[in-house]
């Protein structure tokens, strides 16, 4: 192995989104340099992008070096003068106690700043440029922002995870949430998210205690989150813990407050399946009345919650075109309120075209 040539290598940016791009500029300057320091702000913060939600990205992606996302505001304004932004950083290494001798930077700016730190701070830094033109991983914060499905692939997992639409599913017994959630997974080519709390109800030979239904929703949420680290261009998730919460009510007559709490998880899209097909018993069901109330519930529910929902009827092909075009409105709309905020996180319309 090639000795490191630096002792202390700076990488600095936004990470609004971090992608595979900073990623290979960080692995990079790991190849050269002993320790690695990465630091990131943004004045103002891109909604969608907050400080807290890029050191959680930063920290996931790189335990093994030193990232920190300082609090913008004390920040130039992301539009200030190179020069404002390289005294910035000159402050701040210095508050820091962190003398790098290498800067690494795909950007333009890796050389003059290079040459401002050496001066600032008595130290020499060489400047350090890694694929400048992009074309070892042309990929870019700004085209993430625009359409964040399309560029799913080009994200470092905890990234996906956080920036992957989600649909949840709900309806009462027999609504066919399953077969959709597979349906939706089939035409994206993708995974989709089971429904727990029937495995473990059958796991438990049909008995469920109260206990068990926080424990529903926990694991539920996990396994959820699991699969947005790999699901593109969204994912289907076959049920959420506002359902745990109503069989909570259904079964028990109260809910744990944790479990309340769960409930409030928020998705992209929430899907209300119809209950226009005939109810199927098939051993563990109870009848069509409850089915009713169960619809009842959710319709109540969601009008309360305010989040973007719809409710699908028809043939399978006919469900899956209508959550398209459900993901296809919202879109749009998204567009559109972007056209005021263009540096935001948006849904993106270019992978769910309008539905035939």
């Amino acid at each position: 192995m090639t000795a490191a040539r630096f002792r202390l290598g700076l990488v600095v940016g936004k990470f609004a989104p971090l992608h595979l791009g900073h990623v290979a500029l960080v692995d990079h300057a790991a190849r050269l340099c002993e320790r690695v320091l990465v630091l990131g702000w943004s004045n103002p913060e891109i909604p969608g992008f907050g400080a807290d939600r890029r050191r959680r990205w930063l920290a996931e992606t790189f335990p093994q070096h030193d990232t920190r996302v300082l609090d913008g505001r004390d920040a130039p304004p992301n539009d200030a003068p190179d020069a404002a932004h390289q005294a910035y950083l000159a402050q701040v290494l210095q508050a820091l106690g962190q003398w790098p001798d290498a800067m690494v930077a795909s950007e333009p700016y890796g050389v003059p700043c290079a040459a401002w730190l050496t001066a600032a701070l008595g130290h020499r830094v060489t400047p350090v440029m890694f694929d400048p033109a992009r074309q070892q991983v042309p990929v870019s914060a700004t085209a993430v922002r625009r359409d964040p499905p399309a560029m799913l692939s080009w994200l470092p997992p905890a990234v996906r995870a956080d920036l992957v639409p989600r649909i949840a599913l709900l309806g009462g017994e027999s609504t066919g949430k399953s077969t959709l959630a597979r349906a939706l997974a089939t035409h994206w080519v993708t995974v989709s998210v089971a429904e727990y709390g029937r495995e473990r109800w059958e796991a438990q030979g049909g008995h469920l205690v109260e206990a068990d239904l926080l424990a529903i929703a926990d694991e539920q949420i996990r396994r959820e989150d699991l699969a947005a680290r790999v699901a593109a261009p969204a994912l289907a998730c076959d049920t959420s813990p506002l359902t745990t919460l109503g069989y909570a009510g259904w079964t028990h007559g109260r809910a744990d407050p944790a479990l309340v709490q769960r409930a409030q998880r928020r998705y992209t899209l929430t899907v209300l399946c119809g209950d226009e097909i005939a109810f199927a018993q098939d051993g563990t069901r109870r009848d069509a009345a409850f089915r009713a109330l169960q619809q009842a519930w959710y319709r109540a529910r969601l009008a309360e919650r305010g989040d973007p929902w719809c409710e699908v009827r028809g043939s399978i092909d006919t469900r899956v075109a209508q959550v398209i075009a459900a993901l296809r409105q919202l879109a749009v709309a998204d567009d559109r309120r972007a056209a005021m905020r263009p540096e935001s996180a948006r849904i993106g319309a270019s992978l769910f075209p309008d539905a035939p």
